[in-house]
């Protein structure tokens, strides 16, 4: 969940701008935690405390409004209803990895990630999007290596995981779907050889850095069993005490490691 975190923030201020290198400082002055944030924590708060997900990502949402959210979302974090609106955007998948550490079976893993998914994005591409980065995380986590994730996932979801990040790099587009940006996180992911790496890769394919880094940074961090400190702190240092009292009861329920002790104060 932390891995989200801080690649959402890392990669925050490279979204849209195409790079394509891997040389760049992970925490500028300017970044800052964006929608992948925001919504990665409610749905931790909805397992944590048995909340529906869509009326807690709904609440999350316009407590912090300006967090980057494409225009659909807006429209139905604006609305008084909770209506789906068939969206097979990367939003649910960027949003998932705290499901993954929540449910001890592969088959509650993939359910209740269609159901954090399809209160905002029930088309199938959404859901599958989020099965597939929940399951990622899952099988990361419980000791699978790289080849079975990715032979796991390509069979269940059909996602082409033969490429490498140097194959996808230099013609790729930024693309907010799930077919078009959820395969080539994963694949950050598998080219990694560390966390760092994972998001750097990430970020380095030019596309929706925030979101392909937070999705490759949610699978690295279970993968390589843990984040560095260094990193941790930062993205830790730049998140809401009410985030981080979230994620410490989740951690303390789920068993995940010790968080770090920052005095910091809250960033808005």
């Amino acid at each position: 969940m932390l891995g989200a975190i801080a690649g959402d923030i890392i990669g925050s201020v490279r979204e849209n701008l195409r790079i394509k290198r891997k040389d760049f400082e992970l925490f500028p002055k300017i970044c800052f935690y964006t929608d992948d944030t925001v919504l990665t924590v409610a749905v931790a708060d909805a397992i944590l405390n048995g909340k529906s997900y869509g009326k807690t990502i709904k609440e999350y949402a316009r407590r912090h409004p300006l967090r980057g959210y494409g225009p659909r979302f807006m429209m139905w974090m604006l609305s008084p209803g909770d209506k789906p609106y068939n969206s097979f955007g990367n939003g649910s998948a960027m949003r998932v990895s705290p499901v993954a550490y929540a449910y001890n079976s592969q088959e509650d893993v993939l359910r209740h990630a269609k159901e954090s998914a399809e209160r905002t994005h029930n088309h199938p591409e959404g859901i599958k999007g989020a099965q597939a980065v929940s399951l990622a995380v899952f099988l990361a986590r419980t000791g699978s290596d790289k080849d079975q994730i990715r032979k796991k996932i390509s069979d269940m979801f059909n996602y082409d995981l033969t490429r490498s990040v140097d194959d996808i790099r230099p013609d790729y587009r930024i693309d907010i779907t799930c077919p078009g940006s959820v395969p080539e996180a994963i694949i950050a992911f598998l080219d990694s050889t560390d966390f760092e790496d994972a998001v750097r890769n990430a970020v380095s394919l030019g596309g929706d850095a925030d979101t392909q880094a937070a999705i490759a940074g949610s699978i690295a961090e279970a993968y390589y069993k843990g984040i560095p400190s260094s990193i941790l702190n930062k993205a830790w240092s730049k998140i809401p005490k009410s985030f981080r009292d979230v994620i410490i009861s989740f951690s303390v329920k789920y068993g995940l490691p010790k968080l770090p002790d920052l005095s910091t104060e809250q960033t808005e």
